[in-house]
């Protein structure tokens, strides 16, 4: 039998725009909601900022010529984009690891997600920068990139190239990084409720809903 509905839980979401197991988290996540649902249990999600390479220079590099030079061979950036290919495939996911080129400074995607969550369209906006740039290989480094994509995903052009030839959301954005850090997160996805971390890492979606619905279950009895 299904519980009565409940007001929205707040889910808080610990990512960066180039983590391939954040966009597969992503759908998990989508999948989870609906069997939460099902439990008359409702979330809203919200996406905060973590660099993976916070020394990543503003321009960003090669992807190719980075991830030598980080993990040290070509045989094992194949063996490791075959891996996450098929675990993207696994929920429906096309990554097109030959079209990316660039690994770039996430610090811009994250300001234009920040406004994103202001104009009431961050999760579209996620959707638009994950799929540009692990299926389109877009540089979402790119000032111009991220303008196009942010426009097609509900957000002003205008408004997003503003914001980036100036320095709107960029301490937010640090912040959000540096307090992730501070609480000795060292990877992502991380998902959280009411500063609370529940898990890291792209579990599956039944697993995923069986969290969150213990963490609310948890949280509301404390509450009581």
């Amino acid at each position: 039998m299904s519980l009565a509905p409940q007001p929205p839980a707040r889910l808080d979401i610990i990512s960066d725009a180039i983590c391939p197991w954040c966009y597969i988290g992503k759908r998990q996540v989508e999948r989870a909601l609906p069997l939460l649902a099902g439990e008359g249990l409702d979330f809203t999600v919200h996406w905060h900022a973590f660099q993976l390479n916070p020394d990543m220079p503003a321009a960003g590099v090669d992807r190719r010529e980075y991830r030598l030079a980080k993990f040290g061979s070509a045989e094992r950036l194949l063996e490791m984009d075959k891996r996450i290919t098929e675990a993207a495939a696994g929920v429906g996911l096309a990554f097109r690891t030959d079209l990316m080129r660039r690994t770039p400074n996430t610090v811009a995607a994250h300001r234009v997600i920040w406004l994103a969550e202001r104009h009431g369209v961050q999760d579209a906006v996620v959707e638009a920068l994950f799929r540009g740039y692990f299926i389109e290989g877009a540089d979402i480094g790119d000032a111009a990139t991220l303008a196009d994509l942010a426009a097609g995903a509900g957000l002003d052009r205008d408004a997003v190239t503003s914001m980036l030839a100036g320095d709107e959301g960029r301490q937010e954005v640090l912040s959000e990084d540096a307090m992730a850090r501070r609480s000795g997160l060292d990877g992502v996805p991380t998902f959280t409720m009411a500063g609370h971390v529940l898990f890291s890492g792209a579990v599956p979606a039944d697993a995923m809903a069986e969290a969150f619905g213990k963490a609310w279950r948890i949280l509301q009895s404390r509450a009581a």
